[in-house]
């Protein structure tokens, strides 16, 4: 079985003093930094997924810009692919599939940002696929979302998304759980 590390949008935008700050991206940081530490300590492929904006309208991940950057805490090393999209669904109108092909991964360990978003699309799109998903639930981060009048706190949009992904798209669990899984 080959797993790959898809790490999907974890960039400067998404940080504290970025253009669109998610609610802790310094912890989800983290905990998918320590995933990259294994899968390049053990010689396991890497995909970094890097959003850049190509929407008039865009106002975060604009091209060029220092927030459309991959975050140091997790930044690609030498050989490692970098695939740059322009949707939620880290599959369309990119080589994803090719890559993931190539390197005959079956299964794909995920974490990332915004959970809601580009996690959870990339997901359902990497299951229907017929990979086997693991999504690192504290390596990924999200914000707090409206709904007409309602708030729904970072923390609960986190939660729902990953129960919906849970046991049908793919494998919810926390980084260390994962890692007894690579051991």
């Amino acid at each position: 079985m080959t797993t790959v590390l898809l790490l999907i949008d974890i960039q400067n935008d998404y940080f504290e003093g970025g253009r669109m700050a998610l609610v802790g991206p310094d912890a989800a940081a983290s905990q998918a930094a320590t995933l990259l530490a294994r899968f390049r300590a053990t010689g396991r492929p890497v995909v970094h997924v890097r959003h850049v904006a190509d929407d008039p309208g865009a106002t975060f991940f604009l091209p060029d810009t220092d927030g459309a950057l991959i975050h140091r805490s997790v930044e690609p090393a030498t050989g490692e692919v970098v695939i740059e999209k322009h949707h939620p669904n880290a599959f369309v109108d990119t080589t994803l599939d090719a890559v993931l092909e190539t390197m005959g991964a079956n299964e794909v360990v995920i974490a990332g940002m915004m959970t809601h978003m580009c996690v959870d699309s990339t997901t359902r799109a990497a299951s229907e696929r017929g990979l086997a998903c693991v999504v690192a639930a504290d390596a990924c981060a999200t914000r707090d979302q409206t709904f007409g009048d309602v708030r729904v706190s970072a923390d609960l949009v986190h939660a729902a998304f990953l129960a919906a992904l849970d046991g049908t798209f793919a494998t919810v669990e926390p980084t260390a759980r994962v890692l007894e899984r690579l051991a």
